[in-house]
């Protein structure tokens, strides 16, 4: 099976604007940035969507809930940023490794899309 594109960041492989990165995860500046901070909070354990992750992936998924505060604060947007998760080509997810989108930066409105 062929490495996702954000396989590719976190290995080193292609170039990615890399904000934050312990041992479970990473965070690099989204492309197509949708406001002033816009980044993607990626874990390294390849999962294709929110729906496939395992119980075993409790942990993981606590570890990025818990990570996307401390990203968001050192990238200036304090308390004020949301979180979206994609699940689903239907939902708008075009790389199938999950990731969190952190946006903040600007007022946000609701509801969104």
């Amino acid at each position: 099976m062929s490495q996702t594109l954000f396989e590719k960041i976190i290995a080193g492989d292609i170039p990615g604007d890399i904000v934050y990165e312990d041992e479970h995860c990473v965070a690099f500046r989204d492309v197509a940035p949708a406001a002033p901070v816009h980044l993607l909070l990626v874990p390294r354990k390849p999962i294709p969507k929110l729906a496939e992750a395992s119980d075993g992936d409790s942990a993981l998924l606590g570890h990025l809930l818990r990570t996307a505060p401390k990203v968001a604060a050192q990238e200036g947007c304090g308390e004020a940023f949301r979180l979206v998760i994609n699940n689903g080509e239907g939902a708008g997810q075009s790389v199938f490794h999950l990731h969190l989108h952190i946006i903040g930066g600007r007022e946000l409105s609701w509801p969104p899309g």
